[in-house]
């Protein structure tokens, strides 16, 4: 790696401490970091993770993004992107989510999977991940952005930990061996009002295609998917805002339901 590759790795990262530091929004690191790759943004990602862990944050699993045909078009990439999951992320069982602890937050509904055995690429298949695959769980991604108003290209986002914000799980946990994943039917309501609905079959056909996806990803950066880890799969719809005093609940047909509320 040359020094000029270090240097812009490293501004992006001080870029992106000092908005979690400050709590304020940043120009897209595409902007302050010109011809930003996705491979530096990588880097940038994993050097961040690092800082965290060394805090005493740990990893309790992964998150996958751009799994939608509709949001790849939208940034113009052809493949989805991963960030990981902390612990202090999941508010499952909250009874209010605090806005002023999140930038600009959006809501997705998504299936989660909670993992009985080590996934390792790079040839991981559809039918290992369902192998390895403890159960499966209704949940609720908040991603939240440190990118100023969401002016996001890929990079952007990947630099940006995926866009990780927090996460809920239902209660409801379902074995794999008992649901069509692809046919799994999801609807997302806002205070009542269903916003959009989506299906397991919009997200890269079968979300246990997600996941395989990511553990040979995850291989080409020397990293395996852990046992116990929570894998969230990817949203089944577009992502919703959210503000103060708003309920969302995903309801999975023959699946449950998970909520969350906004303060």
């Amino acid at each position: 790696m040359s020094n000029q590759t270090v240097n812009r790795i490293e501004q992006a990262y001080e870029s992106l401490l000092e908005a979690e530091k400050t709590h304020q929004a940043i120009s897209p690191l595409t902007e302050l970091v010109p011809d930003l790759s996705v491979e530096e943004a990588y880097h940038v990602q994993l050097k961040i993770i690092e800082k965290k862990v060394n805090d005493g944050q740990k990893i309790v699993g992964k998150k996958i993004g751009l799994t939608s045909l509709a949001m790849q078009q939208l940034l113009g990439v052809d493949q989805p992107d991963y960030g990981h999951l902390f612990k202090y992320m999941d508010v499952t069982g909250k009874e209010m989510i605090a806005m002023k602890e999140l930038f600009a937050p959006k809501i997705e509904g998504e299936i989660a999977f909670v993992l009985k055995k080590d996934l390792q690429g790079p040839s991981v298949t559809i039918e290992d991940v369902l192998d390895a695959t403890d159960y499966v769980v209704p949940a609720l991604e908040i991603v939240d952005s440190r990118i100023k108003d969401w002016k996001i290209k890929l990079p952007d986002t990947i630099a940006d930990n995926a866009s990780c914000g927090l996460y809920l799980l239902g209660q409801e946990r379902i074995s794999i061996n008992d649901i069509d994943l692809p046919k799994v039917e999801m609807s997302l309501y806002k205070n009542g009002e269903l916003i959009n609905q989506g299906t397991g079959k919009d997200v890269l056909e079968n979300p246990a295609a997600c996941v395989a996806w990511l553990a040979n990803k995850l291989h080409e950066y020397g990293v395996t998917l852990k046992a116990n880890e929570v894998i969230l799969s990817g949203a089944l719809s577009a992502a919703v805002n959210a503000e103060a005093g708003d309920r969302f609940t995903a309801e999975f047909k023959n699946f449950g339901k998970v909520e969350a509320v906004f303060s």
